[in-house]
């Protein structure tokens, strides 16, 4: 890991804390901010104490806050995001990253004091089905004014997203994706502690919420001709008509997990699995989507924008169509050497991509440029991807 000669005091929230499994954020910063504390940065991550009965002062040489929220449904994130918003102006920190476009009011606070941040945008919270029409208007005037409030740090993980912040609310960003590790499998047998055997089930791994349309893959997957299983992997953090509804099937090959904590467990059910089926709509390059293709899944994405930018040629993209997916898995059921292949160039995606090595050094330079006062939004770099910037693979293809 290399080291970077200025040093920087960074503190993250807008989410959970780490360590924490449940999410995609949890996850994604509790790879980033170990990777940007071994580079020589002091990293401090701000946790909600209430979800955490051990409170350690560090993880992976990263330290930990834990400050109180109140725990709903709806106030759970910006009350805790508040808290650590008012905390933080104490602390000298260089930069301040936030997590998610719904801690977007709370960022005022930064602002008016003269604070150095960014926020990562995520998805677009203003369109998932979990929340009322109260919420996702809220949610949209975030979005909306998030370049007012945030006008050089704002940060997308896909090159969609950057458009639609562009064109939707004229927010120019830096796009940078999650990362992912590529892993193999080193202890098949834990599938089995779960009714499974490898590569005798498809795997969903996300959160059971509408606009991940687990409903929908169950409704193709039941018309499949085969013995294999579907393993899904998730819940939802609250009580949930949709996933009641699910459960509803009466398929007998559909297995509901439950939320898997532990992470090794997680990583030996993607390296196991015939495939993976992922149906997310609104994120944005979703890092359960890096996990499978880095895990040498073959994926099968919903197609959007995010997926096809994520997958290139390296998964099968289906429609938003019961009969469409069912004959897309029905072909990969009934050839198991197209499955193979597929399974086989998958880390290569990551290979170009998605190395966690290359997404830290984009962070970290994002950063740099932002406590050195510079717009890392703007001005061109040769690792972050900005409005009208390049990385230098796709500047050598155009050339």
């Amino acid at each position: 890991m290399k080291k970077t000669e200025r040093k920087l005091r960074i503190a993250i929230f807008g989410f959970r804390g780490i360590p924490h499994s449940y999410g995609g954020t949890e996850p994604f910063i509790g790879e980033l901010a170990p990777r940007l504390a071994a580079r020589g940065h002091e990293v401090i991550v701000y946790c909600r104490r209430s979800l955490f009965r051990e409170r350690p002062a560090f993880y992976k040489g990263v330290r930990l806050i834990y400050l109180p929220s109140i725990e709903t449904k709806v106030l759970g994130t910006p009350t805790h995001t508040l808290l650590c918003a008012l905390d933080v102006l104490f602390r000298r920190a260089d930069v301040v990253l936030v997590m998610n476009i719904v801690n977007a009011l709370q960022c005022a606070v930064l602002r008016v004091f003269g604070q150095q941040f960014a926020i990562m945008v995520d998805g677009q919270d203003w369109k998932r089905g979990k929340w009322g029409r109260l919420a996702k208007s809220y949610f949209y005037w975030c979005a909306k004014h998030i370049g007012q409030i945030c006008p050089r740090g704002v940060i997308t993980d896909a090159e969609g997203m950057r458009q639609i912040y562009l064109d939707e609310f004229h927010t120019p960003s830096a796009c940078i994706a999650s990362g992912a590790d590529i892993e193999v499998s080193t202890r098949p047998e834990i599938v089995r502690e779960y009714g499974l055997e490898p590569f005798e089930y498809y795997l969903i791994a996300s959160r059971l919420v509408p606009e991940n349309n687990a409903d929908l893959i169950v409704k193709a997957f039941e018309q499949v001709r085969g013995k294999r299983l579907l393993a899904i992997a998730g819940t939802a953090n609250y009580r949930s008509e949709f996933v009641e509804r699910l459960k509803q099937t009466k398929d007998p090959r559909v297995r509901f997990l439950g939320h898997v904590a532990d992470s090794e467990h997680m990583k030996e059910l993607h390296c196991n699995a015939y495939a993976y089926v992922h149906g997310h709509s609104l994120g944005g390059i979703n890092p359960s989507l890096l996990k499978a293709l880095g895990c040498g899944n073959c994926a099968l994405a919903l197609d959007t924008p995010f997926n096809a930018e994520a997958l290139r040629d390296r998964g099968i993209l289906f429609a938003h169509d019961v009969t469409d997916l069912a004959q897309k898995l029905q072909d990969v059921e009934d050839h198991p050497e197209v499955a193979a292949e597929y399974r086989r160039r998958a880390p290569e995606r990551i290979r170009e991509a998605y190395s966690w090595e290359a997404i830290t050094e984009q962070y970290e330079e994002f950063f740099l440029r932002l406590a050195a006062g510079e717009d890392p939004t703007r001005s061109h770099s040769r690792v972050i991807k900005s409005e009208g910037a390049l990385l230098p693979a796709e500047a050598k293809e155009r050339d």
